[in-house]
């Protein structure tokens, strides 16, 4: 305890000296727990604010050229028909002033160039925390250089926490004006709001440009939703309205004199195709001719959105002053310097000369992740086998029993969705620890790290059990006298006479929405909830001192410092951002097995950044505000899913669905170019007295009838062929035109998104015109202010219009 006050006294005196004024709690307050707080003055605002080149408005001003004919009416009628959809506290925006305050890097030296009305109010709430927490990362706790940073304090329990303060309740009185956190919680996290745009500015002058970005993607994804969703909802209604006369559905549902062979050995029975019926109308919602091209579209969407999202960053960029912010300013992490210093320290001792941190730490650190991610992949692949091998033994154990797969499928998919919220989470602390390990030497590679881990381990996790259903499920299972065991006794899964794809629909379907409704909200909100009521208990003494304070309602009221150190700590937007990724990959990887995904997503959406809102502003203490001019790594992913997704969506179509095998049958073997005969031609003869030994039904008569031949879903000749069983002429044409279909289906996607991505440009035409207006603007300003320095024009620099 005395080497941490020695380190509060040292790191306190340090950030005095920086420039910051510090308040201290009396140490010998009862409940221990002392506060210290920090205030920015003007002077070390501007000083840092010029250190990280922050864009501040300038006096220069110029006046916005107002649109003229067609396209002003169309843009006055487009302002008018949102109006009813911004939020209240930006319904003025919509309307723009005539005229806009150039922006330009701060500097102490030109200060007079920039418009400041009063200090007080110059910089927002949000650059204020972004420099103090600067400071906070630079200042030294000792006399070792190696000592630097709140957040090695922190780590230490020198300290127990460090943030910025919220503004206020988030609940106050109406009759006086809401602060910026009130004017939060109602326009943004209001539910009663969910049909309105979120309020961009106030979020990025509150939490920062970063958390900004964010929402601003969220936002855009989540209104691109809504075109997809209306496809995909039309294109389910389809299979609806047309279940009744799909010719296969009504030949599987009338074959009440075709035999199937037995799903399992010894228990199982022979069963007529007829009871199938079920299944196969269902099958035909998900798997007809529509399918092909609602796949084709949301590949298009996909691209779209992606463009849309960069246009609309570079409008973010523009209009948050972001333009000139480059990554290369960040300097390093203090545990890399830390780490660094140390290292230099020992080695200094031995050969007096500066040294990196060695390539063999870095590689160890490394190799340590690498096995340790491909170990977790075979735990994911463990626990996806381990849930094959339940359903199958369920599925023996009850084959006696009529409904009895519907019970097996449901139950095996309850339990894999609880493995994957499981393994989810220990997933998540296993990334943040390799990642530790690694020790990048900026923050912008500690998160990029952070990240890939999360989403590897993370992804696998969540699409392995849906590629099994999708790729593997049926075929390798055998045929009928050579089945192919996965244990003694237990058979490969197969597919239904209506193919997997509807099994894979409701896998989709489950995971999906249950990954959205527990982990992704219930998770979200009652987590925190908890997390607070816990650390109100625990707060060393500091809950009885306020439960003392409500007690007595003449009394002192809690400070906002006390009441936000109860709430939940911001643990960073990656798993805002993962959460989002992995229900993209759902709405565009699988599409063509489920058109519903993106209506679920829209729904889930709707709904998450209402609950976000509540959660930034009423759960989570104030995060500490950082620049970010667009969503990093998370592009690139977002880009690496869209191509994915092209290729996923060919091969579902192509192997999983039926759409080939109709294609084929109906152009190459159908006597009428009808759908007519496609079930009896698509399935295989065996003989019974083939089976092997112990592997036939016990009951041959369990249909009334001695069975001599049943059916199987295969192509394979005859057993009365010169080579019975052996694959026949029409799976060669299937399999060709597969892997015609994949080859050309990808290559045609491709070139629609290239040729998308070429007709809309990354930056609007009229905003490139715009930002070279202004830079030639103030630069002709910069000029004009220099010669006025030098005494060549003396004329004061006075608010200037200038058409642009």
């Amino acid at each position: 305890e005395d080497q941490k006050a020695r380190r509060r006294r040292e790191f306190e005196k340090n950030l005095i000296e920086a420039g910051l004024d510090l308040e201290r709690d009396d140490e010998t307050k009862d409940h221990g727990m002392c506060f210290v707080r920090l205030h920015a003055p003007w002077k070390v605002l501007s000083q840092y604010a010029e250190i990280l080149k922050i864009k501040m408005p300038t006096k220069k001003i110029y006046e916005i050229k107002e649109r003229a004919g067609i396209k002003a009416k169309a843009y006055a009628l487009w302002r008018k028909t949102i109006r009813p959809l911004q939020p209240s506290a930006q319904a003025k925006q919509v309307d723009k002033e005539p005229y806009k305050h150039i922006s330009y890097t701060f500097s102490r030296d030109k200060e007079h160039m920039f418009h400041i009305e009063s200090r007080e109010t110059f910089f927002k709430p949000s650059t204020r925390s972004l420099v103090v927490h600067e400071i906070l990362k630079r200042t030294r706790y000792s006399q070792k250089d190696y000592a630097i940073g709140i957040t090695n304090l922190i780590a230490q329990g020198v300290y127990t926490a460090a943030y910025p303060l919220h503004e206020g309740e988030f609940e106050g009185d109406t009759n006086i004006p809401p602060n910026p956190r009130q004017m939060l919680f109602d326009e943004w996290g209001s539910y009663s709001k969910f049909v309105k745009f979120q309020p961009l500015n106030l979020i990025r002058n509150y939490f920062g440009e970063k958390i900004g970005m964010y929402f601003a993607w969220l936002g855009l994804y989540t209104k691109l939703l809504i075109p997809s969703s209306f496809v995909g909802l039309i294109v389910f209604l389809y299979g609806v309205f047309t279940m009744d006369d799909n010719v296969p559905s009504d030949e599987v549902c009338e074959a009440y004199n075709i035999t199937m062979c037995p799903l399992c050995d010894r228990e199982c029975k022979y069963w007529r195709l007829s009871d199938s019926c079920k299944s196969a109308r269902f099958s035909h919602l998900f798997d007809n001719e529509v399918t092909v091209f609602f796949s084709i579209f949301m590949s298009l969407w996909a691209t779209w959105f992606l463009e849309n999202w960069k246009r609309k960053q570079m409008e973010l960029n523009y209009a948050w002053d972001l333009s000139g912010f480059e990554e290369e300013e960040e300097q390093p992490r203090p545990e890399y310097e830390a780490r660094l210093v140390k290292h230099r320290i020992e080695q200094s001792d031995k050969t007096g000369e500066e040294v990196k941190l060695p390539k063999k730490q870095t590689l160890f650190a490394v190799g340590v992740s690498s096995v340790t991610i491909l170990t977790m992949f075979t735990v994911t692949l463990a626990a996806v086998f381990a849930v094959i091998m339940y359903r199958l033994s369920v599925a023996s154990a009850l084959a006696i029993y009529p409904n009895s797969g519907q019970i097996v499928s449901g139950t095996a998919v309850t339990l894999n969705l609880i493995v994957i919220l499981i393994l989810d989470e220990i997933y998540g602390s296993v990334a943040a620890f390799l990642t530790q390990l690694e020790c990048p030497r900026t923050e912008t590679e500690y998160e990029d790290k952070l990240i890939f881990k999360l989403f590897l381990l993370k992804f696998v996790n969540s699409y392995a059990s849906i590629f099994y259903v999708a790729f593997f499920k049926g075929r390798f299972m055998g045929r009928p006298g050579q089945y192919i065991y996965a244990a003694p006794g237990l058979r490969m899964e197969e597919c239904g006479p209506g193919g997997c794809l509807y099994e894979l629909c409701i896998q989709l379907s489950i995971i999906m929405a249950g990954k959205q409704l527990i982990q992704n909200n219930v998770m979200e909100i009652g987590m925190p909830k908890l997390k607070k009521f816990l650390r109100e208990c625990t707060c060393f003494g500091l809950c009885k001192e306020r439960a003392e304070r409500a007690e007595d309602k003449a009394g002192p009221r809690d400070t906002r410092w006390e009441e936000d150190l109860v709430l939940e700590p911001f643990s960073g937007l990656s798993p805002e951002y993962l959460e989002m990724i992995i229900q993209f990959g759902f709405v565009t990887i699988f599409v063509a097995s489920f058109p519903l995904a993106p209506l679920l997503a829209l729904v889930n959406n709707v709904l998450e950044i209402r609950l976000d809102a509540r959660k930034f502003v009423q759960e989570l203490r104030r995060p500490m505000a950082e620049r970010a001019k667009d969503i990093g790594i998370w592009y690139n992913i977002l880009k690496g899913i869209t191509k994915i997704s092209v290729i996923v969506n060919a091969f579902v179509i192509a192997i999983t669905s039926n759409f080939i095998p109709r294609t084929v049958y109906q152009y190459m073997y159908s006597p009428d170019g009808s759908l007519h005969g496609f079930i009896d031609w698509s399935l295989s003869t065996f003989n019974v007295s083939d089976f092997e030994p112990g592997s036939e039904p016990r009951d041959n008569r369990s249909l009334g009838e001695v069975v001599q031949f049943c059916r199987y879903r295969d192509f394979r000749d005859a057993p009365w062929e010169a080579e019975p069983y052996k694959y026949n002429l029409a799976y060669w044409h299937i399999f060709a035109a597969r892997l015609g279909f994949v080859i050309c289906f990808q290559n045609f996607i491709i070139f629609l998104r290239d040729f998308i991505g070429y007709i809309i440009p990354d930056v609007p035409k009229e905003l490139d015109e715009q930002i070279k207006k202004e830079n030639k603007i103030m630069m002709d300003a910069l000029i004009h202010e220099e010669n006025v320095r030098q005494g060549e024009v003396d004329v004061d620099m006075e608010m200037e219009k200038e058409p642009l």
